[in-house]
Order: C-alpha cells, then sequence, then structure tokens
C-alpha cells in the first residue's frame, strides 16, 4: 500500500513560526513534525510515501531527500500554488497508483495503527474520527452502527486527518487542476453511503498553532 503526507499548506495559523521555515519541519519531540508522520507509516509496513509540497518546499525536500535516511521511498507532488486538500490528492494520483491509498496530515501526533486502516467493502473512503479537541468543539461527523458516516448532530466526532481513499472516490474530479477543498468530496460520499469511518480514543494532538506546539512540548 501506498501512502501520501499532506504537507502543501502555508501554515498562516502557525506565524511567525513559518515565516521563513515550513510548518511540516516545526520541531516537537525533538525532530520534524512531518518525520513522525512518516515514522508513523514505517512502523506499519508503508514505505513508498508521496509528499506534496508548495510553501518553502524545496526545504522539505532538501531535508528529507528520497526518504532512505529514514528507511522509506518518498516521490513528492509539487504544487505552484496550494491546491487545498483533494486537489492536492488529484494532482499526485498518478504517482499513487490505481489501490487503495492512506492520506495522513504533517501536522498532527497521534498513537493510531496505520497497518490496522483498511477500507471497507462498498466503501471509497474510510476515516479515523477521534473525540472532540478544545478547539473543536462541535465536531465534523457521526458514525452509524455500520461504520457509515452521517451528518447526525448527536454523538459528532472529529476528523483526525487521517483516512484512507479509493483512487474511484476522485473520479469525478480528476481533471480538477484548480484548488479544491476535500469537505465536498465527503458530503458526496455521505450521500452515496459511500464514505465510512471509526472512532479512536487513543493518543492524538493537531498542531495547529503556536500556543499548540509550545503545550505539547511542555507536556513531552
Amino acid at each position: 500500500m501506498k501512502a501520501m503526507i499532506l504537507a502543501a499548506g502555508r501554515g498562516k495559523r502557525m506565524m511567525p513560526l513559518t515565516k521563513n521555515t515550513p510548518k511540516p519541519l516545526l520541531k516537537t519531540k525533538g525532530k520534524p513534525l512531518i518525520e513522525h508522520s512518516i515514522s508513523a507509516l514505517k512502523k506499519a509496513g508503508i514505505t513508498d510515501i508521496v509528499i506534496n509540497t508548495a510553501y518553502l518546499g524545496e526545504q522539505i525536500k532538501t531535508h528529507l531527500g528520497d526518504g532512505k535516511k529514514f528507511g522509506v521511498q518518498l516521490q513528492y507532488s509539487t504544487e505552484q500554488h496550494a491546491l487545498e486538500t483533494a486537489g492536492g490528492i488529484i494532482q499526485a494520483l498518478p504517482l499513487l497508483g490505481g489501490q487503495p491509498f492512506i492520506v495522513i496530515n504533517s501536522d498532527i501526533l497521534c498513537d493510531y495503527d496505520l497497518s490496522s486502516l483498511a477500507l471497507p467493502l462498498n466503501s471509497l473512503a474510510h476515516l479515523v474520527l477521534i473525540n472532540n479537541p478544545e478547539h473543536h468543539p462541535d465536531g465534523d461527523f457521526s458514525i452509524d452502527t455500520e461504520q457509515k458516516i452521517t451528518f447526525n448532530k448527536n454523538n459528532r466526532l472529529t476528523f483526525s486527518g487521517i483516512g484512507i481513499y479509493h483512487p474511484s472516490f476522485f473520479k469525478n474530479y480528476r481533471h480538477t487542476q484548480c484548488a479544491l477543498a476535500l469537505y465536498p468530496l465527503l458530503k458526496e460520499a455521505i450521500n452515496n453511503q459511500q464514505l465510512t469511518g471509526e472512532y479512536h480514543s487513543g493518543y492524538w494532538h493537531d498542531i495547529g498553532t503556536p500556543k499548540r506546539l509550545e503545550l505539547i512540548n511542555q507536556q513531552i
């Protein structure tokens, strides 16, 4: 299985830390954020990884190289301007192949076992959901008894930034060459009952602001 790490964002909420450094290279636990995502994938036996880059992307490529020093194989999908989540994945599809692939954010810390992530039958995408953090108290989605993700307002959970997708999930947008958010595609899949999910109760942190980065480093 292949995987993609999302690393093209400008990191505006992390300013001034990201003025001269791309967000994925900010350090926590003594190493850049993106290295935690690479380590989690390698631990799961996933070593064929695509990384999309845009803002200060050359720094990411220079730091990570071809991935050999981490025991993985890295390829890059370079965006002239950040294409948002879905747009970035669509541009990278030729590198990701024809089988389901994992997508993970480069700015999260999580103890979810990526080796257990699989795409259920009749599902085009499967998301890992977590308890709502303080900065996102209303959550995103609910999960019914058959793992289907719904818009039910009860028992809402937050999307962790970890998911597995079949290339067909993007088939109606494959020729899109502009910025495209992921939510409209998720909404379409929910309406077609082709989006599933699971709940992860373990460790998870979204390093989205300087304050959150400071707090997590203080905890460490």
